[in-house]
């Protein structure tokens, strides 16, 4: 009896602690209106409503707490979005493993099951951060928590099936949500998810950037990469003149030398992760003979000399903290490149944090992952693109794994899809998906090549413009 007491006195204190709605009132009629019935949420609020054909699209705030093993000791606001379709249809839960967005729009899962969307921000990414930040709190089992506590919340307002899905970092979210609490979604979709099980054995990535496209695609970009290097002392010169135009410092990274080796240091692997074989046309033949205009703009182009200055690196503060003490990092070694040009190395995400939050690596986190993941996935999809280098170390299934698939898109680079696919995979793909989310027609369960999306593409809303930063 005693434990029920204090189990319910915990219940009460955190529904109010948690909630925004004010002291209790009479018991209302129950809502009908969508906006209305998501507002009935404790915790829940309106940010905006705005207008999208067929659908309605709500940016809210989430009172969430900072620490979930003690709830009580603080909360923050968790901005997600709802891209409502009908309470009768599935719903994806999306994260990118970043900010959200706040305009309108649709993941692939989304589109091929005709659903609505919940869409979450991930926590310490501003302004869904507690103030103040005790970095401690920003781990991959509290991120998880948070979505729980989101879909457990949305649950009796979209109680059909529900799908997890995200790309690169959110790729992993969905993943790692899916092991903490695998009884709340009906399936996952998981794009291009890095799965850095053993953090100081990256040779996977070394073996996939000597291999990699064409010879002669190669040579263009490690000519490139490496005459930046011997040009080091002009290009430097041009660096400091565009930081003091800028205003960009260099205080977290250390100096303005080891932000400009960094840039270079990413020029290779940012044209595979976000350009195709295509694009090496764009890319000077002849290094040794490109002027440093030549060089300048094609490095800037794809790996942009603002990132690892303070101001590119602060937003990503939350993400080279994780990638520091949980997630890993790739370390790389440029071959084609003389030792005497090469000062620093790929730098490890301890450079790319201010030295005021303190990290400290654990080991186990990503093996616990990958090992849950082989033994114990079920309805599960994976996919990657071929050219790809986040997908140098892929998740892999197992004998434990169940109606479970890991699929790689020809050609693909960081943006592969399931449309991506080759015909046969394509089908079973979306055939899988459309029965996971409880719509498959029954054309598509007679026959799983017949499989395609249930809505038609949207210009607008399933546009996938990329985001030009090196991260996962």
């Amino acid at each position: 009896m005693r434990k029920a007491l204090r189990w319910l006195l915990a219940l009460t204190v955190l529904i109010g602690t948690l909630s925004t709605a004010g002291t209790a009132t009479a018991v209302q009629p129950e809502a009908t209106d969508i906006k209305d019935r998501l507002l009935d949420i404790p915790g829940m609020s309106l940010i905006e409503e705005k207008p999208y054909p067929g659908y309605r699209f709500f940016v809210l705030n989430y009172t969430q707490p900072v620490d979930h093993r003690h709830p009580s000791k603080g909360t923050f606001q968790q901005r997600i979005t709802v891209l409502h379709k009908d309470e009768s249809r599935p719903t994806v839960f999306y994260t990118g493993g970043y900010n959200v967005s706040t305009t309108p729009s649709r993941r692939e899962p989304t589109q091929i099951v005709d659903g609505n969307q919940v869409s979450m921000e991930y926590r310490f990414f501003t302004p869904s951060r507690p103030d103040p930040a005790d970095w401690t709190k920003l781990d991959i089992w509290q991120a998880a928590s948070d979505q729980h506590r989101i879909f457990k919340a949305l649950k009796p307002v979209y109680d059909r099936k529900w799908l997890s899905t995200g790309g690169s970092k959110g790729g992993m979210t969905a993943t790692y949500y899916e092991r903490f609490y695998p009884r709340d979604m009906d399936a996952v979709v998981a794009y291009v998810a890095p799965n850095d099980v053993v953090n100081k054995e990256d040779s996977a990535y070394d073996r996939f950037f000597a291999t990699v496209g064409t010879k002669e695609c190669r040579d263009r970009l490690n000519g490139v990469q490496r005459e930046a290097l011997v040009r080091r002392e002009p290009l430097e010169q041009r660096y400091a003149a565009y930081a003091a135009e800028n205003g960009f410092t260099f205080d977290t990274v250390g100096s303005l030398d080891k932000a400009y080796e960094a840039t270079v240091l990413d020029f290779v692997w940012g044209f595979w992760q976000y350009s195709l074989l295509s694009d090496c046309d764009t890319v000077p033949a002849d290094a040794k003979n490109a002027t440093d205009d030549q060089i300048w703009e094609t490095v800037d182009t794809i790996a942009g000399f603002s990132f690892y200055t303070d101001q590119g690196l602060s937003p990503y503060t939350p993400y080279y903290y994780q990638a520091g003490t949980q997630l890993g990092a790739p370390t790389i070694h440029f071959p084609h490149i003389e030792k005497k040009y090469v000062r620093y190395g790929y730098l490890p995400p301890r450079y790319f944090v201010p030295r005021d939050i303190p990290m400290r690596f654990q080991p186990s986190a990503m093996r616990d992952i990958d090992t849950w993941v082989r033994h114990n996935a079920t309805r599960m999809l994976f996919v990657y693109g071929e050219n790809d280098p986040w997908g140098a170390e892929p998740f892999r299934l197992g004998k434990g794994a169940r109606d479970s698939y890991v699929f790689t898109a020809p050609g693909a680079n960081h943006g592969a899809r399931v449309a991506g696919l080759v015909d046969d995979e394509r089908a079973l793909a979306t055939a899988r998906i459309l029965e996971w989310a409880g719509v498959a027609p029954a054309a598509v369960q007679a026959d799983p090549t017949a499989a395609k999306p249930l809505a038609k593409f949207d210009a607008k809303l399933d546009r996938r413009g990329a985001e030009r930063t090196l991260r996962p």
